[in-house]
């Protein structure tokens, strides 16, 4: 049992949750003789009784079980009761109860409890409290249980997943084998052999580089880091590195593309379209570096990031439009009026990610990803903390949605740039989309030569994140400047030197501001961990005496204006600093300017201090950099980046952010032992360059060079257009369309070589030119006003086509009759083009009506004006990464569900094609759906879409960068039209790519009545993201008509202003 102490503190502690808290501390004593009092008063309560005993009885099975951490638990809660330290009944039962008791005990004692009391003395709180406590104990163990079944389930996906990728990758040919033996798969180092360091020599080169970062606030000077969780650490790095690009030799300019604000609540400079970053010297013949605003979502409001996900679409078009124009404009300055196409295109975060990888697959150029933080390790931490439901975290954060955004971004991704190499295997490592030991297998295979069989996994690279020196001062980097007392001594009167204006924000805070400071900076974000930071100062006196603490929490005028996650935290520090008495030995000053910081580094330098990162998790570490340059000496968290800086630099130490002890004594060795202090400056400052920008920018130009070899190499070039008679507009057509030149090398994975690709392009436009002599068709693509796309497959239960189509068709082109030649028209479709023939043929509908077909769900253009030719500039642009024939029996295998019959899925091979692989559901027959498709696939290294249309009774597996809304996408690069001008007609439902067709720059046009049967029930698992996460739930390019009648339609039209 409990001893009579543990039992006394308990009592106070339940007389606690009746007292009301002193006002002040000079009434500790008249506070304490109330409780006595009131403690005689209440002796008698029955609910007292009954819920000390239903504790008591737990806290004796937790002694017997548990012996000596009961017994400190039991300890720690005396003395906190003798130190009069405010108690917190919420903390208590969380911490305690919630976490250590084991609920069948507790609800066991509390029934015994209650059965053996008078009804009328019982009280109600007492019984709904308990009752809550139980409730939410056993929500916490379903959740971790729910929690650990589905990571088992995942690894044990994924193993298979990897398993059958083993498989396939194990049966070596003889001359493979031979290559074996000459270069050992272990020796995967040598695999990076060829690499080429960026040096001057490539100063001829003409690259144009553009780097993508959507949320936050950026601009280029007197950036407010900390404003808000969306603008952090990112802001600063994606800034500083595009100027460092720009800097480069070769580089001609640079595009940070962001989201563009117009909003009264922020800096006018935010609704910009155009920011100068660095101006290149007079006659250098660079353009520079610019932050690119591009229009999206609500113009007059600011979005988190949570929120931006359905306006992705919208910011792909705007920025494909300024790319498509700076790629002309700069081919017009440096390359004689050849297009100067994006050399990469960066993705920085989740969001970012996607956009950038929608880019590639419209302009085939390589793209290349920076996470900065990952949704799934979020995720699982969400999880284990077990306050959040799955459900819970996936509302609050949009977790799932980013979490796909990321998957796409590595389907996509050439490379991926990490800052440690835990973050690709412990954060990377848990995405479906990558593999660590796969990646290696691929890329020994590629080095082999030796075919991949269609898998592929991005390649991760580590770089560590720059830092511009620039602001570094040579008197900062000198030994022994930390005596300030000649500037806040007895003398500082006399002294001349001005004091920086933040020096004199912080000082004002101490009482002893002499003493060495304890410096954390960094936005309010719980994961920051700043509350550990204030405990471990406050409960070690030793540390107290010795140093004080500053803590520079980003800006504020407002605690109650401010998010609730900020506000929770800075509302916690200050109570923390109450708590413990900490006046006169912690800053937190509610304001500083961006350039202030290395002024607030220099002030802790000075005083001989440290600098201390704890957070939960850390990326990158920027912050530590940053203070190494400074001379501090560090102390950070041993979860990330901080591991390989700290190794590299060798000036600090590691803790474990969760344990408050190390942190105490981590911080109180550096403080106290000035040997170590100096030592750790000393290796800090000397290591300190392998940290700069051009360090960096030189290792990322070169492994995007090495990684760019494994690129398709074709590149787009765009001919201008000529004014002609509309009559002739079809001589010389392809002047009209998009050329691929192909500048690349042997692809050892199975693609053809330069030479042999250079003669299909010449053959096929040598077909082009032919089959348009032969057209007498009297209108051109690149000459109309605007475009209608009719996008309403319809069918029936069985999957059949109905005659709805027809009808559409019919009155869509009739809606436009009033301006011949100036509208064209494009059908988008998920069927085969001899499907399609065939339909357009029952309705009577002549083909050449329209200016493309885009058949097989975007996996094929063709051009009726062309005699129905395939368009083999856009076979070749969707071909990057297809999987081919390796593919077709896997689907097979992981679309079925378990304990379906073999025979429930088959292929079509009449409707399949080089590009696009059929499946027929047969009726009664369960498949799995789409999300659940892709992660299969992506554990298997392939990489490709999956759509199901025909009523859910077809599947279609299409190259990755093949889709209907990149098909328009295409055209309105190839055709030069505006994507405003084009209207895209569609059903209230359809396929399960039916909602990318729904947003983005183009007009929308939802039919309604015109289509009965989609496929969407296959679209996305019930815990995957939502359809509000995909589609804005207001959006003005969108209206929804009364039917599909012809005076419907143009009514419709007129709604979305066509002229």
């Amino acid at each position: 049992m409990i001893k009579p102490p543990a039992i006394k503190s308990l009592f106070q502690i339940c007389f606690k949750l009746r007292a009301p808290p002193p006002s002040h501390h000079h009434h500790y004593t008249t506070t304490r003789r109330w409780r006595r009092r009131r403690f005689v008063g209440m002796a008698r309560n029955e609910w007292i009784n009954g819920y000390l005993e239903a504790i008591l009885d737990v806290g004796a099975n937790l002694k017997t079980q548990k012996g000596v951490d009961a017994k400190m638990k039991l300890e720690k809660l005396q003395d906190n009761v003798k130190r009069d330290k405010h108690f917190s009944p919420t903390n208590y039962f969380v911490e305690e109860v919630v976490n250590s008791v084991d609920e069948a005990d507790l609800h066991r004692t509390w029934i015994k409890v209650i059965a053996t009391r008078n009804t009328l003395e019982r009280s109600n709180r007492l019984e709904n409290m308990c009752w809550r406590i139980w409730h939410l104990t056993r929500k916490k163990k379903q959740i971790a249980l729910d929690d650990a079944q589905r990571l088992a389930k995942h690894r044990l996906e994924r193993e298979k997943g990897r398993h059958d990728a083993a498989e396939d990758l194990s049966e070596l040919s003889e001359g493979e084998k031979e290559k074996g033996e000459a270069q050992p798969v272990d020796k995967i180092s040598r695999i990076n052999s060829e690499m080429q360091i960026w040096s001057d020599e490539n100063k001829s080169r003409q690259l144009y580089i553009v780097l993508i970062s959507i949320h936050g606030l950026v601009r280029g000077e007197n950036m407010e880091l900390g404003r808000d969780s969306d603008t952090g650490g990112q802001v600063k790095y994606v800034v500083e590195l595009a100027k460092a690009l720009a800097d480069m030799e070769g580089v001609v300019r640079v595009d940070l593309l962001t989201r563009q604000i117009s909003c009264v609540d922020i800096d006018y400079g935010y609704g910009e379209p155009i920011e100068m970053l660095s101006c290149p010297p007079e006659g250098s013949g660079n353009c520079g570096a610019y932050i690119v605003r591009i229009p999206c979502g609500p113009r007059d409001k600011y979005i988190f990031k949570e929120s931006l996900w359905p306006y992705i679409p919208e910011f792909v078009d705007g920025a494909l439009s300024h790319v498509v124009n700076m790629a002309r404009a700069l081919g017009e300055q440096f390359d004689g009026g050849k297009p100067i196409w994006p050399y990469v295109i960066h993705g920085h975060y989740a969001d970012a990610g996607e956009v950038a990888a929608r880019l590639s697959g419209s302009l085939n150029v390589p793209m290349v990803l920076t996470g900065h933080s990952l949704g799934r390790n979020k995720f699982e931490q969400l999880l284990k903390q077990g306050r959040l439901s799955k459900e819970d975290i996936n509302s609050t954060y949009k977790i799932m949605r980013r979490i796909e955004g990321e998957e796409l971004a590595l389907d996509a991704a050439e490379m991926v740039v990490t800052s440690t190499r835990q973050e690709i295997e412990e954060q990377w490592g848990l995405y479906d989309g990558f593999d660590v030991k796969l990646e290696r297998k691929l890329r020994v295979r590629r080095r082999r030569g030796v075919s991949c069989l269609g898998r592929y996994m991005p390649r991760m690279v580590v770089i560590p994140p720059g830092m511009d020196f620039s602001y570094v001062k040579t008197e900062d980097s000198a030994e022994g400047d930390g005596d300030l007392a000649s500037i806040i001594g007895p003398d500082r009167a006399q002294n001349k030197r001005a004091v920086p204006p933040i020096w004199s924000e912080i000082m004002r805070f101490f009482t002893n501001p002499h003493k060495p400071m304890i410096l954390a900076l960094s936005r309010p974000d719980p994961k920051k961990n700043v509350t550990t930071l204030l405990k471990a100062f406050g409960e070690c006196k030793p540390l107290r005496r010795l140093a004080n603490l500053t803590l520079i929490l980003g800006n504020r005028d407002d605690i109650e204006d401010m998010p609730s996650s900020s506000s929770a935290v800075l509302t916690t520090v200050l109570k923390l600093i109450d708590m413990y008495d900490l006046y006169g030995q912690v800053a937190y000053p509610k304001h500083h300017k961006q350039v202030e910081v290395p002024e607030i580094y220099r002030l802790a330098t000075k005083t001989k201090g440290v600098f201390i990162n704890p957070a939960l998790v850390e990326p990158f570490g920027l912050t530590i950099i940053e203070a190494s340059a400074y001379g501090l000496p560090v102390v950070a968290t041993k979860n990330g980046g901080p591991v390989d800086i700290l190794k590299a630099l060798n000036n600090g130490l590691l803790v474990d952010p969760h344990d408050q002890k190390a942190i105490e004594e981590a911080l109180l060795k550096l403080v106290s032992d000035k040997n170590l202090w100096g030592e750790c400056r000393k290796h800090g400052l000397k290591n300190i360059h392998r940290f700069s920008w051009p360090e960096h920018c030189r290792n990322y130009l070169s492994h995007l060079e090495h990684c760019r070899n494994r690129h398709p190499t074709t590149r787009q070039k765009i001919i201008p257009i000529y004014e002609e008679p509309m009559s002739e507009s079809l001589r010389g057509v392809e002047d009209l369309s998009l050329r691929f030149s192909v500048d690349g090398d042997f692809k050892s994975n199975g693609d053809v070589d330069p030479a042999t690709r250079q003669k299909d392009l010449v053959e096929t436009f040598t077909r082009m030119s032919a089959s348009n002599k032969k057209s007498n068709t009297s209108y051109s693509p690149g000459r109309r006003q605007s475009l209608y796309i009719i996008a309403t497959d319809s069918y029936d239960t069985n999957g059949d086509s109905t005659e709805t189509l027809s009808i559409i068709i019919k009155n869509v082109m009739e809606s436009a009759i009033e301006k011949p030649g100036q509208i064209g028209f494009i059908l988008l479709t998920g069927l085969s083009l001899q499907e399609t023939r065939e339909a357009l043929k029952r309705c009577q509908v002549n083909p050449d009506n329209f200016d493309a077909l885009v058949c097989s769900s975007g996996s094929e253009l063709y051009y009726p004006w062309r005699d129905l030719l395939v368009d083999e500039d856009y076979d070749n642009h969707t071909e990057y990464r297809w999987p081919q024939e390796n593919v077709r029996s896997t689907i097979m295998r992981i679309a079925r569900l378990e304990h379906e019959d073999d025979d429930n899925m088959a292929e079509q091979m009449k409707t399949s094609s080089s590009r696009c692989y059929t499946y027929i559901i047969k009726p009664g027959a369960k498949t799995r759906r789409v999300d659940d498709l892709r992660q299969r696939l992506r554990m298997r290294g392939f990489r490709c879409n999956t759509v199901f249309t025909h009523a859910a009774k077809r599947l279609n597996v299409i190259p990755l960068f093949a889709s209907r809304a990149q098909a328009i996408r295409y055209l309105s690069i190839m055709w030069g039209m505006d994507l405003a001008k084009m209207f895209v007609f569609v059903g209230e439902k359809g396929d399960t790519d039916y909602e990318d067709l729904l947003v983005g720059l183009h007009k929308t046009v939802i039919l309604k009545g015109s289509v009965e049967h989609g496929s969407e029930k296959l679209l996305r698992s019930e815990e995957s993201f939502k359809k509000e996460d995909m589609v804005p739930p207001e959006n003005s390019n969108i209206v929804i008509s009364t039917g599909y009648e012809v005076h419907d339609i143009n009514a419709a039209l007129e709604t979305l202003g066509r002229n």
